[in-house]
């Protein structure tokens, strides 16, 4: 089976035609199927549309993903109530251990994102780990800091990473990796990003699930639940009226 190849997290600014433009291309170029900028909450349909057309015309099929960053749990409860219904994929950008620990409970969330590269704010931990085991919630983990760190700073980033994804596997919470970069020229193909996957605790099976069947099954459940049709898990609406 063909696998459909993903980075949920190109953080080019959609304002920026034309260098979004030129990300959008090589993404297709590299292989990618399935792309996604994320906008903030008070995105326009205008720039959606725009850029859902950006991706058609270079054959990728663009998501649509809202990165909220919630200052307290409220916050995050009035936003996941405005946006579930809008956007495919919602993803917690978690820099408060008591927002991390709400996100990780809410079915309503499908990603969970710690970009502080500080071990004292990376808040994953065993107690995270079960909430989101009991939910949706999959731990997202950019490869952006992996590309420009050196050093001690590099080294104490990847035992971080190391420790997070084998709490993430003790807990069975899908992990996805994504890219997390804003620059064109930090871009990789998505062998090369399941490649990166190795030095924090990935094996090659897990590595490729990473940027394939898991980001794209978490769209696929998505896309299913926000169609007309859907009823509940496994109930479809299949034909409407009098006749039926």
């Amino acid at each position: 089976m063909t696998k459909v190849y993903a980075d949920l997290h190109l953080r080019v600014d959609p304002k920026d035609q034309k260098a979004t433009e030129s990300a959008l291309k090589r993404a297709a170029d590299f292989g990618y199927n399935l792309i996604s900028i994320p906008f903030t909450s008070d995105a326009t349909s205008e720039e959606i549309s725009k850029l859902k057309a950006a991706c058609k015309d270079v054959g990728l099929d663009f998501v649509l993903r809202a990165d909220v960053r919630p200052r307290n749990q409220n916050e995050l409860m009035q936003l996941l109530r405005r946006l579930r219904r809008k956007f495919e994929v919602i993803c917690v950008i978690c820099d408060d251990k008591e927002v991390s620990r709400q996100a990780a409970k809410d079915r309503r969330v499908d990603l969970l994102n710690f970009p502080s590269l500080d071990y004292r704010k990376r808040f994953f931990d065993r107690a995270e780990a079960e909430l989101a085991s009991c939910s949706l919630a999959a731990l997202e983990v950019d490869v952006k800091p992996l590309l420009l760190l050196s050093g001690p700073a590099r080294i104490r980033f990847l035992s971080s990473l190391r420790r997070e994804v084998a709490t993430a596997k003790e807990f069975h919470v899908p992990l996805l990796i994504s890219s997390g970069v804003g620059e064109e020229r930090l871009m990789r193909m998505p062998k090369d990003m399941a490649s990166l996957g190795y030095l924090f605790g990935f094996n090659e099976e897990s590595a490729l699930r990473a940027v394939s069947a898991t980001p794209s099954g978490i769209v696929l459940r998505n896309r299913e639940k926000l169609s007309p049709s859907f009823v509940a898990p496994g109930i479809r609406v299949v034909k409407e009226g009098k006749d039926c």
